[in-house]
């Protein structure tokens, strides 16, 4: 089973899953590592017929304790004060900070088809919704400080209460301590030593818990949330889930003061960019809506749900990574739509995709990347040309997804060698190229207007000429790639030289001069090394026959070895002095082709 149905097997009954997250800055990537695990699981349980809610919290009852980066002046003087209660930043039509920051996380929300029943803690406390849960944790203070000691091994003094209340005076709950309470109104002081990122004013005063003048302790709001609404599948980040971590304490402070199960954890690892764990409030990584900008929803979906959620997902935003990860989804997608899938890959396909029953045939990212960096290309024209007919309405929304993602991943991530431009003259580089290299590219400018101008016709021809010259294929690759687009790598050969004018290829491969005696010397081969290579072909071997060529006073036999699937390869021998006649019979000898006349 894939691992969302492991978790459904799990389950008895309706659920409800819960998920939240603090609006303390621009909402990092990661964040969404938890938000499309919990979205899974909802969308495996309703397919599975079982009731299920998916609500998703705002904890914006959160002390300001960390001003997002950049924005000091805005924020500082606001330190330690409620998130829902901190102006947003200038110019922002957000009514608070908490608004201004979750407003761009829930769009992303809806472009990656998650839907959730959204509630924000302002409003659960205020309304009084948490009141009695409230009462409960403070008169059982006791068993809590129990609790914090024997699972987090976390001393708390005898008057310590699990309540934060707002100041009467300056309005902070972050700098708030309070210290008794007596069933109707907690005592509290607003201590300037509190916390090192805001100081309290000093005030100290008695007020109610209820209706919003204060909040719990966030270990201790988890429980609140898991008893009134009530939770059965929540899952926690890595740092939370930990031994004697803070789910541990939550779990059994749920326990211990209300005689019940916490919720089912899936617990699940870190979203990393390179390596790095994402933060928001530092401003380090990629915003959540960063990465919906780079990646397609379906892209981004797939990124994060198929891995298990106990492994983490490290994205790699430079060209290998990003076309890796385009690529696996559209293999997972072709399996899907063919039937080939396994029944994890089409599970993984169907949670993926915003509409999963539509069939399409995606762009190949790579190729996408390499024509939008080519002005003089109309993309959708020549796409539509290679598939020899118009794009239906659901390729065109693809393909148009996958152009901004390949224009902005030109834009803002590719490195200069990464970028793949069409050069206008020879590259400076090209010189570089060995002789082998410069004759296979003569070679190919000789063969090119004989080939039919389609991808697969192109790429086999590459392929027969790579053989024909002899050179190695990813050294042969190389070559075409620097003299086209000054790199080592690029878009698959038959697709790019498709969309390129004949011609200008031609003219482009013949440029460099190749020096016919130096080629012949590096790609020849040693008599032994041939008939050990003829040895290993075996039965592959259809026919063979020999050339005897010369350049001055040089002679070389050359070799076509056709093989049994029509395929033709070709080995090179230097021979000292003037051959004697028969040469390359003469070569055959104790191979299985003795007495093949040239």
């Amino acid at each position: 089973m894939f691992w969302t149905e492991e978790v459904a097997s799990r389950c008895t009954g309706a659920q409800i899953i819960n998920d939240s997250k603090t609006p303390s800055g621009r909402v990092h990537v990661g964040a969404l590592r938890g938000v499309l695990i919990h979205d899974a699981i909802f969308r495996t349980l309703t397919g599975q017929g079982i009731e299920a809610k998916y609500l998703f919290g705002v904890d914006d009852y959160d002390p300001l304790d960390e001003i997002p980066a950049g924005k000091g002046e805005h924020f500082e003087k606001y330190l330690g004060q409620p998130l829902c209660n901190v102006p947003a930043p200038d110019g922002s039509p957000a009514p608070d900070m908490a608004e201004h920051y979750i407003g761009e996380f829930f769009q992303v929300f809806e472009e990656l088809g998650v839907q959730v029943e959204k509630y924000r803690m302002r409003d659960v406390y205020r309304s009084g919704r948490f009141n009695a849960a409230i009462d409960t944790i403070l008169r059982a203070a006791p068993t809590v400080r129990r609790v914090y000691k024997e699972v987090s091994n976390s001393d708390r003094p005898e008057n310590w209460y699990p309540f934060q209340a707002i100041c009467e005076k300056c309005g902070r709950i972050g700098t708030t301590e309070v210290y008794d309470y007596d069933g109707a109104q907690v005592s509290y002081r607003c201590r300037p030593d509190m916390v090192k990122w805001a100081r309290g004013c000093g005030h100290e005063g008695k007020v109610s818990p209820f209706d919003g003048r204060g909040k719990l302790p966030w270990k201790l709001e988890w429980v609140a949330k898991w008893v009134s609404f009530p939770v059965t599948i929540e899952g926690a980040g890595k740092d939370h889930s930990t031994k004697g971590g803070s789910r541990d304490v939550s779990a059994a402070c749920l326990r211990a003061i209300f005689g019940k199960e916490p919720p089912l954890n899936v617990p699940y690892e870190f979203f990393l960019v390179g390596g790095a764990k994402m933060s928001s409030s530092r401003g380090v990584g990629a915003s959540a809506r960063d990465m919906a900008n780079l990646l397609p929803p379906e892209v981004l979906r797939f990124l994060m749900i198929r891995t298990k959620p106990n492994s983490p997902v490290n994205f790699d935003v430079h060209e290998e990574g990003i076309i890796k990860l385009f690529n696996e989804f559209d293999r997972y997608q072709q399996r899907a739509q063919t039937g080939q899938a396994t029944p994890d890959e089409r599970c993984v396909y169907r949670l993926s995709e915003l509409e999963p029953d539509v069939a399409y045939t995606p762009a190949n990212f790579q190729l996408v990347t390499a024509l939008v960096q080519m002005p003089h290309l109309d993309v959708v024209r020549e796409l539509e040309k290679r598939k020899g007919g118009a794009l239906t309405e659901v390729e065109r929304r693809h393909l148009d997804r996958r152009m901004e993602s390949a224009r902005l991943w030109v834009a803002q991530y590719a490195s200069e060698e990464e970028k793949t431009r069409l050069q206008e003259v020879l590259p400076a580089r090209a010189s570089e190229l060995s002789e082998t290299q410069r004759a296979f590219l003569n070679r190919l400018a000789e063969a090119l207007p004989g080939m039919e101008w389609n991808e697969e016709s192109l790429q086999a021809g590459i392929f027969e000429v790579a053989r024909m010259t002899p050179v190695e294929q990813p050294v042969a690759f190389k070559a075409i790639y620097r003299v086209l687009l000054d790199r080592e790598s690029g878009p698959k050969a038959g697709n790019l030289l498709a969309f390129l004018d004949r011609d200008f290829l031609v003219k482009r491969f013949r440029e460099l001069p190749c020096d016919r005696l130096a080629f012949w010397k590096e790609s020849a081969v040693q008599p032994a090394e041939f008939k050990a290579w003829l040895e290993k072909l075996g039965d592959k071997v259809a026919g063979v026959s020999w050339e005897l060529v010369s350049e001055g006073a040089v002679f070389a036999v050359e070799f076509t070895v056709r093989l049994g699937d029509g395929r033709r390869q070709m080995r090179r021998i230097l021979v000292e002095g003037q051959p004697a006649e028969g040469v390359g019979a003469g070569l055959l000898a104790g191979t299985a082709w003795e007495g093949v006349t040239g």
